[in-house]
């Protein structure tokens, strides 16, 4: 079992996502007012994936909470720590929380296509369990990885974010295994961890720029040997 980001894929930073959002829509902001902002928005965590947040108003705790159990939920989160980092008038935080969901915002670890590849090879099962508001499933087609996945285990669909037992014992039905023959994947040590309540193994990685970390997963397939 894989978790998708910071594991599997890193999404672009919060100044390239900023970046990007200006020139389709036309916002012209001083770069100086745009670095101030992008300071800001990471201040709340408004990119999902990116900086965590490191201030959540008290109106936004509870949607933050449970964010990933539905899209309206997710939506509504990241929207309102969007919002309190006092965009321009002329943003539109929804059109801006959409982009982060595009393919192009999402750049795979470079070991995490051969590593997959090498585990289809040798006949071992292969499912993503991601705490998420939205269908990620476009994210490996575009990058050439769905056909390597066996499963999706998503928490929006499913009801359950990690680190519940629920979900993960889920992922273990779909691949057909008992949960210690499954080893877990991912950056989180309590989420991700969570899967050793159920009898999963745990192997951590950590969530670094796609450039920083080049072969973390790549002793997985020792350890799979």
């Amino acid at each position: 079992m894989f978790d998708f980001s910071g594991t599997l894929f890193r999404v672009a930073s919060t100044a390239q996502w900023l970046d990007a959002f200006a020139a389709s829509t036309g916002l012209g902001l001083p770069a100086s007012e745009q670095a101030e902002l992008v300071r800001r928005l990471e201040e709340f965590g408004a990119l999902p994936g990116g900086v965590p947040p490191r201030r959540i108003p008290v109106d936004v705790q509870e949607a933050w909470q449970e964010r990933d159990l539905t899209p309206q939920l997710h939506r509504a989160a990241y929207t309102a720590l969007a919002r309190a980092a006092e965009p321009p008038a002329a943003l539109d935080v929804d059109a801006l929380y959409d982009t982060h969901m595009a393919p192009a915002s999402w750049r795979p670890y470079p070991d995490a296509g051969p590593v997959l590849r090498e585990l289809r090879r040798r006949g071992v099962p292969v499912a993503v369990v991601s705490n998420i508001g939205w269908d990620l499933r476009p994210i490996f087609r575009e990058h050439g990885l769905d056909e390597l996945v066996d499963a999706y285990v998503l928490s929006f669909e499913l009801g359950a974010q990690k680190p519940d037992p629920v979900i993960f014992e889920a992922a273990c039905e779909r691949l057909g295994l008992p949960p210690a023959d499954v080893l877990m994947v991912g950056d989180d040590r309590t989420c991700d961890g969570g899967a050793t309540a159920l009898g999963c193994a745990f192997h951590p990685v950590d969530h670094l720029p796609v450039e920083q970390r080049p072969a973390a997963l790549t002793p997985l397939l020792d350890l799979l040997s």
